[in-house]
């Protein structure tokens, strides 16, 4: 049984890896402050909006089970 593993080959390897990752790092079109911000607001209204209708919701189903229950 004979084990091809080379490492110098891996090493190799690991290093074109790198360099691969590094240019499509530099591919990457970061946002903005304006951006951002305009999606960070988006998600902190939306979830105020489903925190408020599940807060509904949890409170409904409160007073259906008060009256099953008794």
């Amino acid at each position: 049984m004979t084990l091809d593993w080379n490492p110098a080959a891996s090493i190799a390897q690991a290093r074109q890896y790198l360099i691969d990752v590094r240019s499509e790092f530099r591919k990457i079109t970061w946002p903005n402050q304006r951006e951002y911000l305009g999606g960070t607001v988006g998600v902190l209204v939306i979830v105020a909006f489903l925190t408020l209708v599940l807060g509904l919701i949890d409170v409904g189903l409160a007073k259906v089970m008060e009256l099953v229950i008794g």
